[in-house]
């Protein structure tokens, strides 16, 4: 993070005493309580201090998320889904949207994280504020929206498995440009950004030219085949990005064409996404695991199949955003690309054996614990 001297110096002071108000810290810095003011201004934009109380981020690398955040409700049958009748069953209401959800999952996993994304002045909305801070996300950075807080119904059967799911989405769709510029000194500030798919062309492109001028590392997370399609005219060398994590159809929805289930089709469809600037890319491949490809030196990637952990499925809502909030995560915690991998499958098959959108007692202690669980068990070895 770059911080001007005298920035430093405020920061440093809030360390030693967090009580400090900008009087107290205009008489230690021999400055005037205006300027000081500035400075504080500065330090929020830039994510050095957390809120309105001088709150100072801790010495870990922080990450901004910008997407959706939406109320989900979801519908659990008790029984096989029947179509065009009523099905028995339960419903549950709570915060999500990807955006929203990868950022609370990388709060409790322990990254200091700031959520850029539009929610209404309603009681949804609240809601999901009220619930994303308690999680420990910073939502400084929101954007207040008269649209109305987007919603996400999915329908699961007995076993957990989504059968169908409905977004309204308008408050996300309606993102602009214009909203997000007061977000520009976090995002150039920022350890790494988080870009869900959600986000429409225009912003998103803006945020992708922000990070790339300030040298800042994007992961994008293309959330459905429909908001991939635009990714493959979005990418290229010029706004380079750390990773890219579709699952197959997304995969094929970016290079525009089908993808075989095999290593070799994924791999030269990888090549692609690796010729338009993507360092990583990492296709979900469900109870197969997963296909890691990284552009290396000598112009040939590395690939890399990791087998899914084993999991017990109570309900998959959610398990992708887990995924990704893990692995970048680790990627800033400092594990290897491949490591950091197998620590995003181990959060998601953590995650579908929880009846939560976000495991509350996600916590990176957890997955390590469960990582080195499945590491003493044998799998069998992926050819295809």
């Amino acid at each position: 993070m770059s911080l001007t001297e005298r920035e430093r110096e405020i920061v440093d002071l809030l360390r030693a005493e967090p009580l400090l108000d900008a009087a107290a810290l205009a008489e230690r810095t021999g400055s005037t309580k205006a300027a000081v003011s500035v400075h504080l201004s500065n330090l929020m934009r830039k994510g050095a201090v957390l809120g309105r109380g001088y709150l100072v981020r801790p010495e870990a690398r922080s990450v901004v998320v910008v997407g959706g955040a939406n109320m989900d409700i979801k519908a659990h049958s008790g029984h096989l889904v029947e179509l065009r009748t009523s099905n028995p069953g339960t419903t549950v209401s709570t915060p999500g949207g990807v955006g929203r959800n990868i950022a609370e999952n990388l709060a409790r996993l322990g990254s200091p994280t700031h959520l850029v994304a539009p929610i209404g002045r309603d009681a949804f909305g609240e809601e999901v504020l009220a619930a994303t801070r308690a999680a420990g996300v910073v939502v400084d950075h929101v954007v207040a929206t008269t649209e109305a807080t987007g919603t996400y119904l999915a329908v699961l059967d007995a076993s957990g498995e989504l059968v169908v799911a409905v977004s309204s989405m308008r408050a996300t769709d309606g993102l602009t440009v214009a909203q997000l510029l007061r977000s520009r000194d976090l995002l150039a500030h920022a350890d790494l950004v988080v870009l869900d798919g959600n986000v429409p062309d225009d912003p998103a492109t803006w945020v992708l030219d922000q990070a790339a001028a300030a040298g800042v590392p994007v992961v994008v997370d293309p959330v459905s085949v429909a908001k991939a399609r635009p990714l493959g005219d979005v990418l290229s060398p010029e706004r380079p990005l750390l990773a890219v994590t579709p699952n197959l159809d997304e995969l094929s929805a970016i290079v525009d064409e089908p993808v075989a289930q095999t290593r070799a089709a994924i791999s030269r469809a990888a090549r692609q996404l690796h010729d338009r600037g993507v360092e990583h890319v990492w296709v979900r491949r469900g109870v197969r695991g997963s296909l890691l490809s990284s552009r290396s030196g000598d112009g040939r990637p590395a690939v890399t199949l990791l087998p899914a952990p084993s999991a017990e499925v109570v309900d998959v809502t959610g398990a992708g955003d887990s995924m990704t909030a893990a692995f970048v995560h680790a990627l800033l915690r400092g594990d290897s690309p491949v490591d950091a991998a197998r620590f995003g499958q181990t959060a998601a098959a953590l995650t579908v054996a929880s009846a939560a959108t976000v495991r509350p007692d996600l916590t990176s202690r957890l997955v390590d614990a469960e990582l080195r669980r499945n590491q003493t068990q044998p799998h069998p070895e992926e050819n295809r």
